[in-house]
């Protein structure tokens, strides 16, 4: 796992050993940042499930303004501090401990709004339908901004939204990645 381009092209990012972290692939992460290269520069980005900070960290490399990160396991923002660091991009990072959800209304209530949010939750445990009702509800992505959600093709998008509306999707073998905006 590495940063594949911008200001740290290919330094490489630690994981957490023994714990269930599950990075973007390398080839699904250049994939979805050639889609929304034109997005990048200048954004506002909240990585949710940040983990090793992998997608947070190439936004910023590639010229996001800032990122915030957002994990639970105190062993994984530990390694994520230290890919930042590493990757000389810890200036531009923010970092909140809590559970996704509870980190959205955090968000929220700080009249928070981001461009970019990237969502890489664990596969088929229910939080894709859960996390995308709580950001309609809460709505924290600005009216241009895209919502990037990678899931396991198992667990779609759910139909029922209302406010964000999914404009494509990629499947990459089980791994599904879709991009919503706000509808308009």
């Amino acid at each position: 796992m590495r940063i594949i381009t911008g200001t740290a092209k290919g330094r490489k990012l630690k994981a957490p050993k023994g714990l269930m972290v599950r990075p973007t692939a390398d080839r699904v992460k250049e994939s979805v940042f050639n889609i929304i290269a034109d997005r990048i520069y200048g954004a506002e980005v909240l990585d949710l499930f940040a983990g090793t900070g992998n997608l947070g960290l190439e936004a910023l490399s590639r010229g996001a303004a800032s990122a915030v990160f957002v994990d639970n396991a105190p062993a994984s923002l530990a390694v994520l501090k230290s890919n930042a660091e590493h990757t000389r991009l810890a200036e531009r990072s923010h970092y909140i401990r809590a559970d996704a959800l509870k980190a959205v209304d955090i968000l929220h209530s700080q009249g928070r709004l981001f461009d970019l949010i990237f969502c890489d939750p664990p596969y088929n445990k229910g939080h894709v339908v859960a996390l995308l009702q709580q950001i309609e509800a809460r709505l924290i992505v600005k009216p241009t901004g895209l919502l990037i959600i990678e899931h396991s093709r198992h667990e779609p998008v759910t139909s029922s939204l209302v406010k964000l509306q999914v404009v494509r999707t990629e499947q990459y073998g089980e791994t599904v990645v879709s991009f919503l905006t706000v509808s308009v």
